[in-house]
């Protein structure tokens, strides 16, 4: 009897928190990963995410490798413990380096720095104060492109996040996002969230760091991966070098399809899908998207042993 088809998916911005991985510090994997990182980046990130303190690891330059590290770290604790390969893999966002590098498409050290850059040119696209994001609760994708397009006079605000149905996330300019906010509570939104984010990532005012993205992507040394990754920007699968670092450069000032790669995975067979990686957003993202997948977080030593077993190399 064929094994039941199993996915990886890999959390993006907001997981992290300080002692992330506690359960694990004194495994020798996590800790070479640690060390690996360190030496990567040029600077303590193993203290950091130990430590912090919180406002340090929140920042973007540092959260973006701290969640890769962490994710990387746990995953390769859970091959060592004779957990098998996935059969397929996706990242939320930035969760898609640590797909890649799982993948074998990308090494770990050059996915740091990727992302470590890519944080910078998110950064430096907009500057601090000027962008913002909000999470709309309630209504369909389409009502809230809807909105967003009423109040693109007031400035740029689009749809970023499809995460799951009736939670969209938009992106743009402080004014617009606020307009879009007050005018989806008059459309029947049930909520209406500002995100405590320092820019207005995946929308086109991203553009800059995209094509500074495209640049730094042509430097890097990228393989066709050895297991299928389900790519954000357009919800497919990508075997070619070129069309990986295409994807990932899009990826900065597109909106994320989460919603539809949860899909893919339900008709591709996938029938459990664990989050490996700080948190449990994406594997409560998933049990609202569809109830035919089961979802598990992978965020601790026990949840990371137990799923190894339960998943055995054979």
């Amino acid at each position: 009897m064929q094994d039941k088809k199993i996915a990886f998916v890999f959390p993006g911005q907001g997981s992290q928190a300080v002692g992330m991985l506690s359960t694990l510090a004194d495994e020798p994997i996590v800790r070479e990963t640690l060390k690996e990182a360190d030496e990567a980046l040029g600077f303590a990130l193993f203290k950091l995410i130990a430590e912090g303190p919180a406002e340090e690891l929140s920042l973007t330059v540092n959260t973006q490798p701290a969640l890769v590290c962490a994710s990387i770290a746990m995953y390769r604790f859970y091959l060592q413990e004779g957990g098998r390969k996935p059969d397929l893999l996706a990242g939320h966002s930035l969760g898609e380096y640590s797909a890649l590098v799982a993948a074998g498409a990308l090494d770990f050290t050059d996915a740091l720095q990727l992302v470590r850059y890519r944080a910078e040119q998110m950064q430096a696209a907009v500057p601090v104060g000027e962008g913002t994001m909000a999470a709309i609760l309630g209504l369909s994708d389409d009502q809230v492109k809807t909105v967003c397009l009423e109040c693109a006079t007031n400035g740029v605000v689009e749809a970023v996040n499809f995460n799951t149905p009736g939670q969209v996330v938009i992106a743009g300019t402080v004014a617009a996002v606020q307009e879009a906010m007050e005018k989806s509570l008059a459309a029947g939104a049930k909520r209406a969230i500002k995100l405590n984010v320092s820019g207005p990532f995946h929308s086109s005012l991203m553009k800059p760091a995209a094509l500074a993205m495209e640049e730094k992507l042509k430097t890097v040394d990228l393989q066709k991966p050895f297991l299928p990754v389900l790519h954000n920007v357009d919800v497919q699968i990508h075997e070619e070098p070129d069309a990986i670092r295409d994807v990932l450069a899009a990826q900065v000032a597109s909106p994320v399809l989460w919603a539809d790669t949860v899909r893919k995975m339900e008709e591709a067979g996938v029938m459990e899908i664990y989050e490996v990686g700080p948190g449990a957003a994406l594997s409560g993202m998933v049990k609202r998207i569809t109830k035919g997948i089961t979802a598990k977080a992978l965020n601790s030593r026990a949840a990371l042993e137990e799923a190894a077993a339960a998943n055995q190399e054979k």
